[in-house]
């Protein structure tokens, strides 16, 4: 007995669903993704013939950065405001209550004598004790 075989039909894999898949997928990814913009102020520190290295083991610490006209950043991230109250309420919350944490002034060489004083009286209040001025070794002077 001879058997009919049945014509083979092709098969084929629709790819157009795919790529909808793919496509809204990327979409999603593209809609989510957040950048984040650099922040940080733009310093020029002033120089110092009698600089210290800064030894890399030591706990995390505060910085507070105070740009040329005065603007504070702590960590990185702008303050809003630059007054006594808004760096001392940072401080607090970053520090989360420990004052035993190292704080870091960079200051710009340009920046006024009463932003710096400001940044120390706010660490003072908070009753930060571990206080240093960051600069930059001074270039050799030219004969």
């Amino acid at each position: 007995m001879k058997f009919r075989r049945k014509p083979r039909e092709n098969i084929e894999i629709n790819l157009a669903s795919l790529l909808d898949v793919v496509f809204i997928l990327l979409l999603f990814f593209v809609v989510t993704t957040t950048f984040t913009r650099e922040s940080a102020l733009k310093v020029e520190l002033p120089e110092a013939d009698s600089a210290e290295a800064v030894q890399e083991n030591q706990p995390k610490a505060l910085e507070v950065t105070i740009s040329a006209d005065g603007s504070y950043a702590l960590n990185g991230q702008a303050l809003v405001k630059s007054d006594l109250a808004t760096l001392t309420n940072a401080l607090q919350q970053e520090s989360a209550g420990d004052n035993s944490l190292p704080l870091v002034i960079s200051a710009d060489a340009r920046t006024p004598h009463q932003a710096v004083i400001t940044a120390m009286d706010a660490a003072g209040k908070l009753g930060f004790s571990r206080l240093r001025i960051s600069t930059v070794e001074a270039a050799p002077a030219k004969p």
